[in-house]
């Protein structure tokens, strides 16, 4: 349909059947922000046919704290806060892409696109690397216009670059192929981009858990074929609200930092042949101690024995969502985020000693939580950024509001699961 038919839709209840799936109660709140969205693009590209609108949500680790890039496992889900595109196809190979605050990427797409080193961290080289990857895979790519507007905060540990990866490769896939890519095979182009066109060499796991919905275990023991379980989460979202706080400190000097990791736990693999260290085990490592140390030395010995920690923990913790047990599962949160800040180290950066926001959340939820129940632990790659905490419904607001003191009034988001991941709204 055209933008402004897509806009006054919006406006009127006959757009309910499809948001409210996804939204709920939100959904009337989301109307508003849509036909805005609608409105915004009208005014910059015009009143274009063949326009849909779009979603891709932000997702949360659960368990699993860098162990996706050693062919590991974990437990993600995707959250309550999206991005959301109006776009549509145009006659050209362009892509041109406006997001609510910052400039208009222009990216062309006639020809195989290769990566510039010039043009890493950026979101043009994102656009660009998808849309090559679907070229490489065979699918169609086509030019498109679109805007997009987010409520994934960027730095958060909800993963905003891996939602806008998603989010250009949901609307290539709906615009010029029928729908018909899988969650799977989008997560895997747009982790082909972050890594080879944005300089980030991350794992799977964020970019499925934004196109898949829900909550997943994934064990990428093969990474082609990553083996997916749907966790029923109901018995832990009746009882815990889980808190999201943005301690401060910016991810964009960040990258050596979070290179370092996947990159330590390698070396470590290497010193037997291997590639990654799913392909060895903890007791090789632990018999070889005085000879690694040597080698690759005691950081990435710790963090080598933390994949091997982790990776067992998600699987207890796989286990008690399947039976229900939420106490053995937040004693598991716990002892996870105990061992990322021990031993895998990823709870600041040794660059900036000054800026442990993260440390000081923790602090703070290991003496306010005991009291009422719950869990806490180290949110998404670390370094910089957030924590999360479940939180029982009635304490709630009082540790709301002691974090928001301390960091900020807009530093605490409260989440919730949604079931849908890359969706086509309308």
């Amino acid at each position: 349909m055209k933008v402004n038919a897509l806009a006054a839709l919006l406006r009127g209840e006959r757009s309910d059947g499809a948001l409210l799936p996804v939204y709920g109660e939100k959904t009337e709140a989301q109307k508003i922000r849509m036909s805005s969205l609608a409105d915004i693009f009208s005014e910059k590209y015009g009143d274009m046919p063949e326009a849909g609108l779009f979603s891709v949500p932000g997702r949360i680790e659960l368990s699993g704290n860098h162990t996706d890039h050693n062919r590991g496992r974990v437990i993600a889900g995707s959250v309550d806060l999206d991005i959301v595109a109006v776009a549509a196809p145009t006659s050209d190979m362009t892509v041109r892409l406006k997001s609510e605050g910052f400039p208009e990427d222009i990216v062309d797409i006639s020809s195989e696109n290769k990566p510039d080193e010039r043009a890493f961290g950026s979101s043009a080289a994102l656009i660009a690397g998808v849309c090559e990857g679907f070229r490489q895979r065979g699918y169609g790519v086509g030019g498109f216009c679109a805007c997009t507007v987010s409520d994934v905060p960027k730095g958060s540990g909800l993963s905003s670059s891996a939602a806008f990866e998603i989010m250009v490769g949901n609307i290539l896939n709906h615009l010029y192929n029928g729908g018909k890519i899988s969650p799977v095979e989008l997560a895997q182009i747009a982790q082909y981009s972050e890594n080879v066109f944005f300089g980030k060499p991350c794992g799977l796991m964020d970019q499925l858990a934004c196109a898949y919905g829900g909550v997943i275990a994934i064990d990428f023991s093969e990474p082609e074929k990553p083996e997916i379980e749907c966790l029923d989460f109901a018995p832990v979202n009746e009882k815990y609200s889980i808190c999201v706080t943005h301690t401060g400190g910016s991810h964009a000097d960040l990258t050596d930092d979070y290179a370092a990791v996947p990159a330590e736990m390698k070396a470590v693999a290497a010193c037997f042949g291997k590639e990654v260290l799913r392909e060895t085990d903890e007791a090789r490592v632990l018999s070889s101690i005085p000879e690694l140390r040597k080698k690759v030395g005691d950081r990435a010995i710790l963090r080598a024995l933390h994949f091997f920690e982790e990776n067992r923990r998600v699987e207890l913790q796989a286990d008690a969502l399947r039976s229900g047990d939420i106490k053995k599962y937040l004693s598991l949160v716990r002892e996870s985020g105990e061992s990322s800040f021990m031993f895998l180290q990823n709870a600041y950066s040794p660059k900036a000693p000054e800026s442990e926001g993260i440390p000081l959340a923790l602090f703070l939820l290991q003496k306010l939580l005991p009291s009422v129940g719950g869990a806490y632990r180290l949110q998404g790659g670390g370094f910089a950024g957030t924590v999360q905490a479940y939180v029982p419904q009635k304490a709630y607001p009082d540790i709301e509001y002691i974090l928001k003191k301390t960091f900020g009034e807009k530093s605490c988001d409260k989440l919730s699961v949604r079931r849908a991941g890359a969706v086509k709204l309308l």
